[in-house]
């Protein structure tokens, strides 16, 4: 019988417990993933019990009460603690979203928090983005236009032009929705997945931009669009409740019906 196991140094061990304070009633315990490449160990979960009377509401709040407090070796992203920045993407039992965004409250038990699945990590909860950010910027996420802008005012837009521009305008590209798409998992490396072509098609419905055809010209590829099997992981884990797969099968209505 075929026996399928990661590899010896891939498997998490058991890793440190640290408990509370004396005294602390109101008890949450957190596993944290633990990994640091250059120390040739296994990566492993390390357990923490956090006086919740003492932290803020939010599972960051917990992350940074632990590396002020507890243990300051742990390593994430952080930055604007409002949802915008989407730097402290992370798997939160079992589902990618935003540490600070999300309730310690909306959480069941004991929580298990690891990095953005199938994706290098650099340490601790930090994933390697060098990847995803290259096929981000490898659709040219910029205005193109042939005609000269107006002398004495900015390209305008009809309410309802920029109204088809909002969502996808709005992503933070925390990378929740790529490293939640299996299709993405097995082929990172030719498919653009679905944040970069929710960014793909921000530009491709705006009504300034004047290189549709080009952009559709890169687009036309089995791999770096139609990979997308519509599974629709994307659209249920995105933090900001923007829907790639919607933007995905507009961009592949376009190509049909460009052919026809």
């Amino acid at each position: 019988m075929a026996d399928f196991r990661l590899p010896a140094n891939s498997r998490i061990v058991k890793g440190k417990h640290f408990s509370a304070a004396e005294g602390a009633a109101n008890v949450r315990r957190f596993a944290v993933y633990r990994y640091d490449p250059e120390s040739g160990a296994n990566p492993r979960l390390d357990t923490y019990d956090v006086d919740m009377d003492r932290c803020g509401p939010m599972v960051l709040d917990v992350l940074i009460k632990i590396k002020n407090e507890i243990d300051p070796t742990l390593t994430f992203r952080r930055s604007c603690r409002e949802g915008i920045c989407g730097s402290c993407a992370m798997s939160i039992d079992g589902k990618n979203t935003l540490a600070c965004t999300t309730t310690t409250e909306s959480l069941s038990g004991d929580v298990k928090i690891y990095p953005l699945p199938h994706m290098p990590v650099v340490k601790d909860l930090v994933p390697d983005l060098t990847n995803f950010f290259a096929q981000y910027a490898a659709i040219k996420p910029w205005l193109k236009t042939r005609t000269p802008a107006p002398p004495d005012r900015e390209r305008l837009q009809s309410k309802e032009e920029q109204e088809r521009i909002d969502m996808p305008s709005a992503c933070i590209l925390c990378a929740c929705c790529s490293t939640g798409c299996p299709s993405y998992w097995w082929n990172s490396d030719r498919f653009l997945g679905p944040a970069t072509l929710l960014a793909a098609w921000r530009w491709l419905a705006d009504s300034r931009d004047e290189a549709t055809g080009e952009r559709l010209d890169d687009l036309e590829d089995p791999f770096r669009l139609y990979r997308c099997h519509t599974i629709m992981n994307c659209t249920q884990t995105c933090p900001k409740g923007l829907n790639p797969a919607r933007a995905i099968a507009e961009t592949k209505k376009m190509l049909a019906e460009r052919r026809h």
